[in-house]
């Protein structure tokens, strides 16, 4: 598999990057890096640069959108009705390469015993697609692509399987 990944995590005690103590900021504060090359964000900025992730959409690690709240409700409502065992939230982590994983929103158990990858979309990027087909293609489990479904369109999850 040809490219790079690299995963962006932000938490409150720990800033992004490594310091490097040969750039400094217009305030004296050494910059930090985040991976080779990477753009310096200012130490004392790390708060900054979390909310800068957290603009682009990402949650903390552990976390629910909206729509994967909707999607843990609609499991919640099959689990009461039999059709669904048991489920969690990046209930697993898959390793597709070298320092390149993938963790489904949900790991769902049907009420055959078979065990399912859901990952939940609003919409479909370029890497999402490769990491999911490529973990469908090592692990022998049945991974699915989860999308809500328009209302215009009868509402409820359109189902994708690779």
């Amino acid at each position: 598999m040809s490219g790079s990944f690299e995963i962006l995590t932000a938490c409150d005690s720990e800033p992004v990057g490594v310091a490097d103590a040969s750039r400094n900021d217009e305030k004296g504060s050494p910059l930090r890096r985040n991976g080779e090359g990477g753009a310096g964000v200012a130490s004392h900025a790390s708060h900054a640069s979390q909310a800068r992730v957290r603009a682009l959409g990402r949650l903390r690690l552990g976390q629910l959108n909206k729509t994967e709240a909707a999607y843990a409700a609609h499991l919640e409502q099959r689990r009461m009705a039999g059709e669904v065992l048991w489920f969690r939230f990046e209930g697993l982590k898959f390793r597709l390469a070298d320092n390149t994983h993938y963790t489904p929103d949900f790991v769902v158990m049907r009420d055959d015993g078979q065990l399912e990858a859901h990952e939940v979309k609003g919409f479909w990027t370029d890497d999402a697609r490769v990491k999911i087909k490529v973990a469908a293609e090592q692990y022998p489990l049945t991974f699915l692509a989860v999308k809500v479904r328009a209302k215009r369109d009868g509402g409820g999850w359109a189902v994708e399987t690779f």
